[in-house]
C-alpha cells in the first residue's frame, strides 16, 4: 500500500470518528396522549433537531402510556430499552426527593408565588436530577391540584368517607393524604378513569386541565377550589445517552427542546384557566369553603409538609430555603402576592 493511500485511510478514519455516521435516536415514552399540545410542542422540537443535525439526532416517541406507566418508564430507561420520558415531577423522587418540593400540601396559595420561588429553584432541581443521571430542559408547570369528586367535600371530614386515589408507588402523596386521615387507594393513572367509572374511587386529586385531557372529567361532579399542590412535569433524558452526541450536537438538542418546554409551560397556564371554565360549563359545580375551613385544612397540611421533611421524604435544606422564598416574597409585597 503506498504512503499516500495510506495518509488517505487514516484522514478518512479518524474523519468517520469525528462525524456520526448513523442517526441517533431517543426514544421516549409519555402518559400524554397523541394530539395533545404537549405532544405537537414535543414533536416540533424534534423535528427542528432533526433538521439542525441533518438527521443525525431523531426523536421517537411513544404517546398515550403506551409505554406504561412513569415507573415502568424508567426502567426501561434503566434497561436501555428507551433513552428518556416525559413524566410527572413525582416519578423522579426516587432518584432526587428535592425534585418534589413544588409537591408539600397546600404550599402555595396563587401563582405569583409559585413564579417567584420557581424563578429561584428551578435550576435547584435541574441541577439535581442532572447530578442523579438525568438531562431535561426546563420544568413544565401542570398547575394546582385541586380534589374532584363525586360527592361534595368541604370539609377534612368530608375527604375521609371518601375513597381516595393517589399515585401509586407515590410515597410523598400517601403520606400527605395520611396526614389528612385518610387511607387512599394506590392505582396507575391509566387505571383511575375505570376506578372512577367502577367506584373503586370516587376522588381525585388532578388539574383542570389533566381532568379534562385524561378525561376523568366525564365521572365528577364536584371539586374543592382549594389549591392542593402544585404540579410540574419534566422530560428527562438518560445523561449516559445524550454526552454521547457531539458537544455542537448537545447544544443544538438543549437549546430546542429547552424552546419547546418553556412553550409548553406557558401554553399550559393558558390552558388550565380554559379547562376551568370548561369544567364549570358542563355544570361541575366549584366547593368554597368558608375561611375557617379553609384554616382547617391549611392546619393540617402545615403538620404534612412536616411529616415529609422528619421521614425523610423531603430534604430539609430545600423546604427551609423554599420557605424563606415564600416570606421573602410576601415582606416585599410584590404584585399578585394577595391574589387567590
Amino acid at each position: 500500500m503506498s504512503f499516500i493511500k495510506q495518509v488517505y485511510l487514516i484522514s478518512l478514519f479518524l474523519f468517520m470518528g469525528c462525524v456520526p455516521g448513523y442517526a441517533i435516536t431517543f426514544k421516549i415514552a409519555t402518559l400524554s396522549p397523541e394530539g395533545s399540545m404537549w405532544m405537537e410542542k414535543m414533536r416540533q422540537g424534534a423535528k427542528e433537531v432533526a433538521v439542525e443535525t441533518q438527521n443525525r439526532i431523531k426523536f421517537k416517541f411513544y404517546p398515550g402510556g403506551v409505554m406504561g406507566n412513569d415507573k415502568t418508564v424508567l426502567r426501561k430507561i434503566r434497561i436501555k430499552q428507551l433513552q428518556g420520558g416525559a413524566v410527572v415531577g413525582g416519578s423522579l423522587s426516587m432518584f432526587f426527593p428535592a425534585n418534589q418540593i413544588y409537591a408539600q400540601p397546600m404550599k402555595f396559595t396563587n401563582l405569583a408565588e409559585v413564579d417567584y420561588v420557581r424563578k429561584h429553584m428551578d435550576a435547584f432541581i435541574i441541577d439535581g436530577l442532572d447530578k442523579a443521571g438525568f438531562v431535561t430542559f426546563g420544568l413544565t408547570g401542570g398547575g394546582f391540584a385541586y380534589i374532584m369528586s363525586k360527592e361534595p367535600i368541604e370539609t377534612i371530614q368530608d375527604l375521609r368517607q371518601r375513597k381516595v386515589w393517589i399515585p401509586d408507588n407515590d410515597k410523598l402523596s400517601q403520606d400527605a393524604i395520611a396526614a389528612f386521615g385518610v387511607t387512599p387507594i394506590p392505582l396507575p393513572i391509566a387505571d383511575v378513569r375505570a376506578g372512577l367509572q367502577s367506584g373503586l374511587i370516587d376522588t381525585v386529586a388532578t388539574s383542570p386541565m389533566g381532568a379534562i385531557v385524561l378525561q376523568w372529567h366525564t365521572q365528577i361532579k364536584f371539586v374543592t377550589d382549594i389549591p392542593l399542590i402544585y404540579l410540574h412535569a419534566i422530560l428527562a433524558i438518560d445523561k449516559k445517552k445524550f454526552l454521547t452526541l457531539t458537544p455542537r450536537d448537545q447544544e443544538i438538542v438543549t437549546r430546542v427542546m429547552t424552546n419547546a418546554f418553556r412553550q409548553i409551560d406557558l401554553q399550559n397556564r393558558k390552558d388550565d384557566i380554559k379547562a376551568v371554565a370548561a369544567l364549570k360549563n358542563q355544570g361541575i359545580k366549584f366547593i368554597s369553603p368558608d375561611k375557617p375551613t379553609r384554616d382547617e385544612w391549611l392546619k393540617i397540611a402545615v403538620i404534612a409538609s412536616r411529616t415529609m421533611v422528619d421521614s425523610g421524604i423531603l430534604p430539609k435544606d430545600a423546604v427551609d430555603k423554599m420557605d424563606h422564598l415564600l416570606m421573602e416574597f410576601h415582606a416585599r409585597k410584590l404584585p399578585g402576592s394577595h391574589d387567590q
